[in-house]
């Protein structure tokens, strides 16, 4: 069976979409872009890629790419998203999805009149911690929930993106968006869909960005579970997404940086503590991303994370920016694909 082509944009966080498909028996990456032309040669050269180039226009034409990954600035995502779609290719776009859902929704209906599938990379559904926490939840070993929690705690101060687009003011890229979005995706990966949220926001981390870096929100989900979500890029500490989910017969705690879960229950008899459960640490597993979607591909059936899917975590994200500006205001969610 031939290999499948693929084509990555953006070597930044594209590097490890590389990597991704290198360790993938099904696919031959092709061609690499970056607008530092420099980098994208030498990238090429390190992985004896074919082309290297600075315009994305002259990667998504070529006929022997099948598959592109969309890993450039947020602001950027339905513009090489789209174009790669109607190219006839089929794309893994980096998270967030995009800033806003008119670009969501025009990616979507790119990837429906191509018949193309497009997965948008919400990477948290990929690790392994934040994977058996969910299994442990269908399988009812804390009960029913009734109350889940998790957090995007990142220090932004020293990456503010190639060019500094991070902190731009044009783009006023909210963090609840362009990071918090791993947060409220596995809330609503595991706890179902969010249908209420009300939030507040302040601006003492990152003074000179152009947004508040600092959001809190308390979210109502759908069978009564209610939630919270915490986004900081100016905190002062490493890097987490530490989660918690309560059940009528037990806890979950878990991050995507811990070698383990920890499980409380009361089918436990005499349990006093937490059990710890192992697990691998993959914090950003790309490569399980691309597995799915080569699997996906070669067996003709959708993604999970598809377009539909990205868009709904976009509309809770900008549900949560829009109350935090109205100072706590209770705003639904807007529906998506209904």
């Amino acid at each position: 069976m031939a290999k499948l082509g693929a084509g990555v944009i953006g070597l930044g966080m594209g590097a490890g979409h590389i990597s991704a498909y290198e360790n993938n028996p099904n696919v031959e990456v092709k061609a690499v872009c970056d607008t530092r032309l420099e980098l994208a040669k030498q990238v090429a050269r390190d992985h004896h890629i074919d082309l290297a180039t600075a315009d994305y226009r002259e990667l998504v034409g070529r006929e022997d790419i099948d598959i592109i990954s969309v890993a450039t600035p947020d602001h950027l995502h339905r513009e090489h998203t789209v174009a790669a779609l109607e190219a006839g290719k089929h794309v893994l776009c980096e998270k967030p999805m995009a800033l806003t859902l008119e670009d969501c929704e025009a990616m979507i209906e790119a990837a429906n009149a191509n018949h193309r599938q497009l997965m948008v990379g919400q990477v948290c559904r990929f690790a392994p911690g934040f994977r058996l926490a969910k299994k442990l939840v269908e399988r009812g070993e804390i009960g029913e929930l009734f109350f889940v929690e998790s957090e995007y705690a990142h220090n932004y101060e020293k990456i503010p993106g190639v060019g500094g687009w991070r902190a731009d003011p044009k783009i006023k890229r909210e963090p609840v968006i362009g990071g918090g979005c791993h947060a409220v995706d596995l809330l609503r990966w595991i706890a179902g869909e969010c249908l209420e949220v009300s939030a507040y926001s302040n601006h003492k981390g990152l003074s000179r960005w152009p947004v508040d870096d600092c959001t809190i929100a308390a979210m109502k989900f759908e069978n009564n579970v209610i939630g919270k979500v915490f986004v900081s890029i100016g905190c002062h500490r490493p890097y987490t997404m530490r989660s918690v989910f309560y059940g009528t017969k037990g806890t979950i705690i878990c991050d995507n940086t811990t070698p383990s879960v920890k499980l409380y229950t009361v089918d436990i008899a005499e349990a006093t503590d937490f059990i710890t459960i192992p697990v691998s640490i993959a914090s950003h597993d790309v490569s399980a991303e691309v597995e799915e979607l080569v699997d996906a591909l070669l067996s003709d059936k959708p993604v999970e994370t598809d377009g539909f899917e990205g868009a709904k975590t976009i509309a809770t994200c900008l549900a949560i920016v829009e109350s935090a500006r109205l100072g706590g205001k209770p705003v639904k969610v807007k529906r998506v694909g209904e």
